[in-house]
């Protein structure tokens, strides 16, 4: 396997850690939330290995990468404006995008803004999601839907709150989220994305009696000791510009997908139990679906949980186009 290097850049007005490995067309994995460059370290050497340039940031207000200060700094535009950025940055003229979770999101944004510069687009978790229509902006729709208990994403918007809640005991949080969105916790201990307003965010995940095989301590560890020093403010602030992101994108009510893309998920995966309309109907808004799988069995962080099933298809998919 390809050793895995790193290096910072500047992008888009910040300064950018990323890890990378190979040589060859490039390809740019977005992690999400509350992750980094790291939870792709099954995938970086096993594609830089396959003839590719490999290249995992961490994300604007995450790890190594600079955190700005006012959460507007955390909206759309500005989140694909770093990953065109760290393209140019690295001196190419396109490339394949990868992402998961809010990466995922990051990932579909990018082919829908840049086609010119992104040729094919790798989704884990997160489905497509068409803009929002209506009058209504995300939030206020979301309360409605929550009735008496409380959505998850809205339980972020407030400054500080979440917070409070995840860095009391970051290996505590870490450990519970990781174990809790995996396919190795039991239904009655996943993850739940609806709170009831007595509760507080962590209230909807479990403590592992052990961790799972996929999960070492070591990985803990990792996410443990940069959570520790950054806080979660930076991720939690891409929550806070939800609405925000809404009124930046009035231009992509009814757009597509074009280019070619390929879905990767997990079969337990919470994340798409709560988007299951907009995964059933990916073919009619990604007009060039290659590939949708559901791997059984598995949870949320289906690339680590599952590494080798998801770089055999994802190395199909770079093969195909």
């Amino acid at each position: 396997m390809k050793e895995t290097t790193h290096r910072f850049v500047e992008t888009n007005g910040i300064r950018m850690h990323i890890a990378e490995s190979g040589k060859g067309p490039l390809i740019i994995l977005c992690h999400g939330f509350p992750e980094l460059s790291y939870s792709w370290r099954h995938q970086i050497g096993v594609l830089g290995e396959a003839g590719f340039h490999c290249v995992a940031p961490d994300q604007r207000g995450y790890g190594q990468t600079e955190q700005p200060g006012p959460i507007g700094s955390y909206h759309i535009l500005n989140l694909v404006g770093d990953i065109v950025g760290l393209v140019k940055a690295l001196g190419e003229k396109e490339a394949v995008i990868v992402g998961h979770d809010w990466g995922a999101s990051i990932a579909w944004h990018c082919a829908l803004l840049r086609p010119d510069l992104f040729s094919a687009v790798v989704a884990l978790s997160v489905p497509f999601l068409p803009r929002l229509e209506g009058s209504l902006p995300p939030t206020e729709v979301m309360k409605k839907m929550s009735g008496e208990q409380v959505f998850y994403q809205l339980y972020f918007q407030e400054p500080g709150r979440a917070e409070a809640d995840l860095e009391a005991d970051v290996r505590k949080t870490m450990r519970r989220t990781l174990y809790s969105l995996s396919g190795d916790s039991p239904p009655e201990r996943r993850w739940r994305f609806m709170l009831d307003k007595s509760e507080k965010t962590l209230h909807s995940s479990s403590t592992p009696e052990a961790l799972p095989a996929w999960l070492k301590e070591e990985d803990v560890d990792y996410f443990t000791e940069e959570f520790q020093r950054t806080g979660f403010r930076g991720g939690l602030n891409w929550y806070r510009n939800i609405d925000r992101n809404w009124e930046l994108t009035s231009f992509l009510d009814g757009a597509k997908i074009r280019l070619p893309a390929l879905f990767v998920a997990g079969e337990v995966d919470p994340v798409v139990t709560m988007y299951r309309k907009a995964y059933d109907t990916l073919q009619r808004n990604v007009l060039h679906l290659k590939g949708k799988t559901l791997i059984p069995g598995v949870g949320h962080w289906v690339n680590q949980e599952r590494p080798d099933e998801v770089n055999q298809l994802i190395l199909e998919f770079l093969k195909s186009l």
